[in-house]
This record gives structure tokens, sequence and C-alpha cells, in this order.
């Protein structure tokens, strides 16, 4: 199951807390339950503190950063998770006690989030020289998946003395004749466009085919927990250099910052001491304590320059 969204607790909920009030919340033979005796039972528990916290830091988020992600980029997320799970994307999302509306409140959140996190993280230029040593631009390949390295060996050896100009056309035919993956064999084994930070493809897998230059293939067969490849690259660019690159490169220091507790949490800081935010109730009043208390008002250093 995916991970929806990387909140500073960890934890996502679609609960939210009532107003203190008179009002019935549910009724039993034994009673009925008010929304102030919810509140006041739900807010000693840690699942309502968190609920109160991500509350907070939506609205703060939302004050300062809501100008720059809009609608559009949710949905376009939105349509990005729908497509990844297909026809099983209802279910995962009742099974994750989620609706496509929620689904779409966090990711606005994540978004926010994200700004905040670009906002206030400092990239040097030592942690862009570093993430470019293990860079590579997007590449598109084409690929034959066989069973037995004999006949990854067979499309091999059917390719030698192919023209560059029919390389791809001979290409396809045998990934119609001999290849197993069903998704691409009928496309010429063509697989979507890929770069280093893919988590989809077999790092073998992807390791061989960035040694590719485009019209070339693998000279030996590629061996992967799925079986043995024959790689075609259709197009690579090449590497470049660290100035063609440096925006690409700040947006995956920052995605690797997305998912650091540490980053994650000097900025939550950063953003709820901004936020000017006043706990009015005694009870809760420590409850952003852990973050207010170590806020700065200088940039977090990105956590590439740990790693």
């Amino acid at each position: 199951m995916k991970k929806w969204f990387i909140a500073f607790a960890g934890l996502l909920l679609t609960v939210t807390l009532a107003g203190c009030g008179s009002q019935t919340v549910a009724t039993t033979n034994g009673g009925k339950i008010t929304e102030s005796a919810y509140y006041s039972s739900l807010k000693g528990t840690s699942s309502g503190k968190q609920v109160l916290q991500q509350m907070i830091l939506n609205k703060v988020l939302e004050k300062q950063y809501g100008s720059k992600v809009s609608k559009s980029a949710v949905t376009k997320q939105f349509n990005t998770y729908k497509s990844q799970y297909g026809s099983s994307f209802k279910s995962v999302l009742s099974q994750s006690g989620m609706t496509e509306s929620s689904l779409k409140t966090e990711i606005r959140s994540n978004l926010l989030l994200k700004e905040a996190v670009k906002d206030n993280v400092t990239v040097s230029d030592a942690q862009l020289k570093k993430q470019f040593k293990s860079y590579q631009p997007k590449v598109t390949v084409a690929h034959i998946l066989v069973s037995k390295k004999s006949t990854a060996n067979t499309v091999i050896s059917d390719l030698k003395g192919t023209k560059k100009s029919n390389l791809t056309s001979e290409f396809t035919k045998l990934a119609k004749k001999y290849s197993t993956d069903t998704a691409t064999k009928n496309k010429g084994g063509k697989l979507s466009a890929f770069d280093s930070t893919d988590t989809s493809l077999d790092s073998t897998f992807k390791k061989a085919a960035f040694k590719l230059s485009t019209d070339e293939y693998t000279a030996t067969p590629v061996k992967t927990q799925y079986g043995y490849h024959v790689i075609l690259m259709l197009k690579n660019p090449g590497k470049g250099t660290i100035n063609e690159h440096k925006a690409e490169l700040k947006k995956q220091i920052i995605d690797n910052d997305m998912n650091d507790s540490t980053v994650l949490h000097n900025v939550v800081a950063k953003v709820l001491k901004k936020g000017n935010v006043s706990i009015k109730d005694n009870d809760l009043k420590n409850i952003l304590s852990d973050y207010l208390s170590t806020s700065s008002s200088s940039k977090t250093s990105s956590s590439a320059s740990s790693k």
C-alpha cells in the first residue's frame, strides 16, 4: 500500500475534533453522549492530540503556502494514484479507511508541506554535486523478457548485424515472438521513460540500461528476479552537466527530505512558529511544545548533507 501522505506524526486520521457543546453525538438505552463529553474524552488520547496537531498544521500551511498549491496540482497527483491502482483503486481506499475526498485533502496537505520544505531548506552546492554522482536523466528503453538465458542469447544473436536504422523494427518483431512481458511485447517491449529515482524497476535492470547509448542493446542477458532481459536503448540524452540539471537535482533532494523525520520536524517547527499558534484549552497547552521549543529562524540544512 502506497504511503499516501507524510505528516509530522507519521499518522493521518480523518477524524475531526468536535467543538464543546451540548449537542448529542449518539444515544443509547444507557444515556446520551454529548459533543462536550466526546471532546473531553478524545482530547486526552494520543490520536485526538495528533488530529489537533494536524488540523493546526494544515491551517498555518494553508495560510503561508496555499497560493502555491493549485487545485490542478492536487487533481494531477490524485489521478496518478488512481491510474497506478486501476480497478483496485476504490478497494484500496476503502481498506485504508479513506474516500476520494479525504485523499485529495491529504494530497493537498502533503503538497503544502512540500512547499514549506522547499522554502525552509537550504540545498548547498556540495549536496547538488553529491546528488549528481548517482543522477541519470530520463531514458526510454525497450526490453524483451524471457525465462531462459539461452533464449536471451538467441535474441541477441538475432540482433547482431542489424543496421542501427532497422534496430527498433527488428527488436519489435523479436519482442512479439519471444517476450513473456504481456504488457509490453505487442508494443515492441517499450517501457515508460525512467530516471535514477525510479523505484518500480529492478536496480540491476536500470544499471544495465543506463550504460547504453541510443540505439545500443545489451551484449549479454541481464538477469533479474523476473528472468532474463535484452534491453534496447531507444533514447538516452546523456548525463550532461550539473548546471543543466540543477532544478531536477534540487527537486530530488527535496523529495528525499520529505522522507526525513528530522528535516520535517525542523520545518514544521518553523512553520508553526510563524503561524503564531495559541492553544486556548489548558489541557492541551503543551501539545506543540516539541516543535515550538526547538524552532529557529534560520533555514534547515537538507538531510542530504548528512548522508
